[in-house]
């Protein structure tokens, strides 16, 4: 038996179960679709019975002043006439919804000695509400109910109780016909609640799931955005520190090669601080256009700062350089050791650790994104003039 303490466990569990009333005394046998109520017993087994609606032999009792349609079978009802069911044999219901709650029907179906209970369908011309199986269900105590009953539409209601008033089969004095209701329960029916409960219960941490895997894919965004581009780190040219001065390379060549004692023209590399056949003065004379600074990488000027030379140690790991270190040459003109801020560019930030310098962008454009108020150097148009006294540019927003 399902009490209807647990009527919406009753009615999560039914969801999935149909049932069949057919007139079998018929040829062809005659279905119409039903569906059990969430109360009551179940239909384990088919049951066979005449189907006999209340309102051939029941009228409301005196105590009962409710105007009811003639077979709602709603309570207190009162044997009338000569004739009443046997109560030895095996005899269904036919009841009508409306009046009263669905329990209160099987209740007295039940009382009166019914074996089952078929519950028809009201007239949606006149509720209004479409035609088409619900699931009973009951908001009070149903454990007294010991008896199974289900559900058919209106228009099978209508065509069922057509023909037992046209039939020539008659019960204990009353018209009748041979009505057996079969019921199919899938696999659903057992499946149901406990999907549900797990829906239920997983559904905050799927929806919390969800949330912080966003968060994590715009945060990844954010720190890509963050980071230089590797095409860009390793087009920055970088130097070896030879002991007195430093081995310039360009950029196009491989730093983790294995170190050349010449050039492939034969002459050995041009160091910085030691003296070279091109005064340190002088600029290198290229005959080719200016680059749109717009498309063009970031470039360091012709000739280091005039302070490029004092650097002795490597701001990230903090340790002076070593003769055969390689360093990277940034825009801004500091320098690091070549692996350690290769990986601090391409994997945490694109900007000097010591200037906040942005090294996708040039150097010339650093010197604009200096603060409305600050104070700018007096050779501001020629940033190749800075010192270590220049005001540290400002990370851009």
């Amino acid at each position: 038996m399902r009490s209807e303490k647990n009527w919406l466990w009753g009615w999560a569990s039914n969801w999935g179960a149909e049932s069949t009333v057919s007139v079998v005394d018929r040829s062809p046998v005659l279905s119409f679709a039903s569906r059990p109520a969430a109360f009551g017993a179940e239909i384990n087994d088919p049951i066979l019975g005449y189907v006999i609606p209340l309102s051939s032999f029941t009228v409301p009792c005196p105590s009962n002043t409710s105007l009811l349609s003639s077979n709602t079978g709603c309570p207190s009802l009162c044997i009338s006439g000569p004739h009443k069911p046997d109560p030895s044999e095996t005899w269904i219901a036919l009841v009508q919804r409306g009046g009263c709650e669905f329990v209160k029907k099987v209740r007295e179906a039940q009382r009166l000695g019914a074996r089952a209970v078929v519950v028809g369908g009201e007239n949606p011309d006149i509720t209004g509400y479409p035609d088409t199986l619900v699931n009973m269900f009951s908001p009070e105590d149903a454990s007294d109910i010991k008896i199974p009953s289900t559900y058919i539409k209106y228009s099978d209601y209508f065509h069922l109780s057509s023909l037992i008033a046209a039939s020539n089969t008659s019960h204990s004095g009353l018209r009748t016909l041979s009505l057996l209701i079969t019921a199919e329960y899938s696999a659903w029916e057992w499946y149901s609640p406990i999907i549900t409960f797990i829906i239920i219960l997983l559904l905050p941490s799927l929806l919390t799931f969800i949330t912080l895997l966003i968060h994590r894919v715009r945060a990844a965004r954010a720190a890509q955005r963050d980071r230089a581009p590797e095409d860009v780190v390793h087009n920055l040219p970088w130097r070896v520190w030879t002991g007195s001065g430093w081995e310039k390379h360009e950029p196009t060549e491989d730093p983790y090669a294995p170190a050349a004692e010449g050039s492939a023209d034969g002459k050995p590399p041009s160091v910085i601080g030691e003296s070279a056949e091109t005064p340190a003065s002088e600029p290198v004379a290229s005959s080719e256009p200016d680059p749109d600074p717009s498309t063009s990488q970031p470039t360091l000027p012709a000739e280091p700062l005039a302070w490029f030379d004092t650097q002795v140690e490597c701001a990230i790991c903090l340790s002076e350089f070593e003769k055969g270190d390689k360093v990277r040459v940034l825009p801004c003109h500091h320098i690091f050791h070549l692996a350690e801020v290769d990986e601090w560019l391409i994997q945490r930030k694109k900007l000097c650790p010591v200037c906040k310098a942005d090294v996708t962008q040039p150097l010339v454009d650093a010197v604009n994104t200096l603060p409305a108020d600050a104070e700018r150097p007096s050779t501001a148009a020629s940033p190749y003039n800075a010192t270590e006294r220049t005001p540290l540019l400002s990370e851009e927003r």
